[in-house]
């Protein structure tokens, strides 16, 4: 398979070793109530790298909040929200985040790479959807042809 994702966006979808994930997180530990944005927006980078679910989940959350409360920060908010979205499958979130930011730099090749492979996923899964449809609408057909059959003689 081809690989075209763009170098940066490919880093932020390979996830830390654990030993660079402890080390982040006891910083954000360490700093408890008191974390600073910057602390608090290295471990949400973290965990949206991670291939866990509930880690990708928890950067999520925690970005959300920088966004919300950080204006300077919301550009790579919106990058990394997008990717976490993405990750989790949630592609209408992920489009929203990443097309917020398009707005702003149309011209951002990570974005628009990262839109692109939404786009084909979105596709791709849509046309997945229509094959079980479809299979199990004929199924039914074949199902309801034997009973009416079965049902004449």
């Amino acid at each position: 398979m081809k690989n075209d994702i763009m170098p940066m966006a490919q880093e932020a979808e390979a996830p830390l070793s654990p030993a660079e994930v402890e080390v982040l997180r006891k910083q954000f530990v360490k700093e408890g109530e008191y974390v600073t944005v910057q602390t608090k927006f290295n471990y949400a980078w973290c965990l949206i790298r991670s291939t866990d679910r509930q880690q990708i989940s928890q950067g999520i959350k925690l970005l959300t909040e920088i966004f919300h409360d950080s204006p300077e920060r919301r550009r790579e908010c919106l990058y990394y929200l997008a990717i976490g979205h993405y990750k989790i499958g949630n592609y209408s979130e992920a489009r929203k985040f990443n097309r917020e930011l398009l707005k702003h730099e149309p011209r951002n090749d990570q974005a628009r790479d990262l839109d692109r492979r939404i786009d084909e996923k979105v596709s791709s899964e849509g046309a997945i959807g229509l094959a079980i449809i479809g299979g199990a609408v004929t199924v039914g057909a074949a199902l309801l042809a034997a009973i009416v059959k079965r049902s004449r003689q």
